[in-house]
């Protein structure tokens, strides 16, 4: 292994392990501050962890934005990823991980991957394969293991419903975040930082929610800069060099970086449906971050612009001396002509075919 894909799987594995400790370290939060608030925080947080990075690498690098900007019939669709991904889903999240275990919250977070890919293939008629249908079935499973309270008289438990009703929101995020994938994640994850921070912000003064000491302020947007913000610019780097299914394969480990961290931080006691779910939903992730599918297909001629670089099988245009910067990224309008070959693929930018 060369020492740049070395880098980036350490890139991938500290993007989870901030991510993954977003639950147990809010529920802390939530001792001090109302969940409201407590979201509005933690995006902004993120917003102004995004807008220092950027400032830093243009101090330190002077490098060149290589990235494609985001054009007028983008903001729809960043609009509806605020909504549902950066305000709806985290309030939800918040009110329910004051009555649910920061363990359990962790590991049903991976519903999350569910609930994408049941509305990629079900509204945005994105392929799926059999071992993306199984790994729905064990954390499905898994997820109504945890669900249950055998003391309410429902059997449900109301906090990891709304877990499970935040991962859906989040399911909602990605796919409508999937049709913007091409551009500037670092803009797109800046504009929904403060856009979804200054809505829940609103909803705070609204809702008459009491702000929190200025401490608490400081702590929950580091929590949001950290775990929202540097995770994401952690994961757009590492999968400069592993590609997108092994890094999110390594960023796959986060629910169960939370689980550990909630153990030793609060000291949590696993339950025996806590124990029974968590093979079953190590199990599903496991088949569901490895479907990957190989078939002969074909590419329509089209003209767009993302970051790309030459050294795949996609991009053979050609450039004068001096264009393509040192590391072969870089990003303009630019013609596909149509194409027919076979390789394995995933359904990325290029491979939104129908099946």
């Amino acid at each position: 292994m060369n020492k740049a894909k070395a880098y980036s799987m350490i890139q991938a594995l500290l993007a989870a392990a901030l991510f993954g400790a977003s639950a147990p370290l809010s529920k802390i939060l939530l001792g001090h501050i109302e969940p409201i608030p407590l979201a509005a925080f933690l995006y902004l947080g993120s917003g102004v962890g995004m807008i220092l990075y950027r400032l830093a690498i243009k101090i330190i690098k002077k490098n060149k934005d290589n990235e494609a900007p985001l054009i007028k019939k983008d903001y729809p669709w960043l609009l509806g990823a605020v909504i549902f991904g950066g305000v709806i889903a985290p309030i939800i999240l918040m009110y329910s991980l004051k009555i649910t275990p920061a363990s359990t919250a962790a590991l049903l977070l991976n519903f999350e991957s569910i609930a994408t890919t049941i509305i990629a293939a079900g509204v945005f008629k994105e392929a799926i394969g059999k071992r993306s249908l199984m790994a729905i079935l064990f954390i499905t499973a898994a997820s109504i293991i945890l669900s249950w309270d055998f003391s309410n008289q429902w059997g449900l438990s109301i906090g990891t419903l709304g877990i499970l009703a935040a991962c859906i929101c989040w399911g909602i995020d990605n796919n409508f975040t999937r049709n913007i994938s091409s551009k500037n994640p670092f803009t797109i994850v800046t504009i929904k930082g403060f856009g979804a921070g200054f809505f829940s912000l609103i909803l705070t003064l609204i809702t008459g929610s009491m702000f929190p000491s200025i401490e608490t302020v400081v702590k929950a947007m580091l929590l949001g800069c950290f775990s929202y913000g540097f995770s994401i610019v952690l994961f757009v780097l590492a999968m400069r060099n592993l590609g997108s299914a092994r890094t999110s394969a390594l960023f796959g480990t986060s629910p169960f970086i939370g689980v550990i961290l909630a153990f030793i931080l609060l000291r949590e006691i696993p339950t025996v449906m806590f124990l029974v779910s968590l093979p079953i939903m190590i199990f599903g992730t496991v088949l569901l971050l490895k479907e990957e599918h190989c078939h002969k297909h074909i590419h329509e001629a089209t003209i767009h612009e993302h970051r790309h670089c030459h050294e795949d099988n996609h991009h053979d245009h050609v450039h004068l001396p001096g264009e393509i910067p040192a590391n072969g990224y870089h990003s303009h309008v630019h013609e596909h002509k149509e194409i027919e070959h076979e390789h394995q693929h995933m359904p990325d930018i290029h491979h939104r075919h129908t099946h």
